[in-house]
C-alpha cells in the first residue's frame, strides 16, 4: 500500500472523528396516530436514514411483536423495564428531520392500564435515550474497527518494509563484495592483457628472426649445392 493511500486513510479517519457527535438528548413529543393523540419521546441522530433505520429496526425487535403500518411500526405485547405487558401497544417512527434522523417511541394512553402509563412513559424515554447511546457507540465502534484495520495494515506494511530493508542491506553487501571481486578480476584482466600483448610482440619478433635465419640457411644450402655440383 502506497504512502499516499495511507495518508488518505488517516485523513478520512480524522474527518470521521470530527463529524460524529456524541451528545444524546430526548424530547417529549406528541404525534397523531390514525387521528388519535399519542404521547412519546424522540431523539435526533446524526447520519443517513437508510443507515439509522437498520439499527432502529434491530433495536425494536427486542421489544415484542412488530407490525409495520403505513407510517408507524406497532409493537404488541411489549417488554419494557423487565416487564412484559399483555395489553397496550408501543408505536415507533423514524423520519428525516433537517440534516438529522429522528426516532420516536410513543403510546396511546387509552390502550394502556392507568397504573402502567407513567411507568411505561418513563421506560420509553429511557429506551429512546439508550438507543441513541447505542447508535453512537456502535457508530464509533465501526470507526474503531476501521481504524484498527488501517492500523493493522500499516503495521503489516511497516514489517514488510523492515524485512525489505534487511534484504536490501544483504543484497548491497553481496553487491559490494561482487564489485570488489570484479575490480580485482578487472585488474588481473588488464595485467593479463598487457602480458598477452607483449607475448604477441615477442612472438612476432621471434617469427621475423626465424624467417631471417631460414632465409640465411637456405642460402647456405644453395651454396653447398653449388659447391657440390662443381666437384669433378
Amino acid at each position: 500500500m502506497s504512502r499516499n493511500k495511507f495518508e488518505l486513510i488517516t485523513i478520512s479517519l480524522l474527518i470521521s472523528i470530527a463529524a460524529l457527535g456524541q451528545k444524546v438528548t430526548t424530547e417529549k413529543q406528541a404525534q397523531k396516530i390514525n387521528g388519535e393523540e399519542s404521547d412519546g419521546f424522540s431523539t435526533a441522530l446524526e447520519g443517513k436514514k437508510e443507515t439509522v433505520i437498520i439499527s432502529w429496526n434491530k433495536f425494536l425487535k427486542d421489544f415484542g411483536k412488530l407490525k409495520q403500518g403505513a407510517r408507524f411500526t406497532s409493537i404488541s405485547e411489549p417488554a419494557l423495564g423487565g416487564t412484559v405487558y399483555k395489553t397496550g401497544v408501543i408505536y415507533a417512527d423514524i423520519k428525516e428531520k433537517g440534516e438529522n434522523v429522528e426516532v420516536w417511541l410513543g403510546i396511546k394512553e387509552g390502550e394502556w392500564q392507568v397504573n402502567d402509563i407513567d411507568i411505561v412513559k418513563k421506560d420509553l424515554e429511557n429506551e429512546v435515550y439508550q438507543f441513541g447511546i447505542k447508535y453512537y457507540k456502535d457508530k464509533i465502534q465501526a470507526q474503531i474497527d476501521e481504524a484498527q484495520r488501517a492500523f493493522d495494515a500499516t503495521t503489516r506494511q511497516s514489517q514488510r518494509l523492515v524485512n525489505q530493508n534487511k534484504d536490501f542491506f544483504i543484497q548491497l553487501a553481496n553487491n559490494e563484495q561482487d564489485k570488489v571481486k570484479l575490480e580485482e578480476r578487472l585488474k588481473a584482466n588488464a595485467l593479463e592483457h598487457a602480458v598477452l600483448l607483449q607475448k604477441l610482440e615477442n612472438n612476432k619478433l621471434a617469427q621475423d628472426s626465424v624467417v631471417q635465419a631460414s632465409e640465411q640457411i637456405k642460402k647456405v644450402i644453395e651454396l653447398h649445392k653449388e659447391r657440390q655440383r662443381k666437384v669433378n
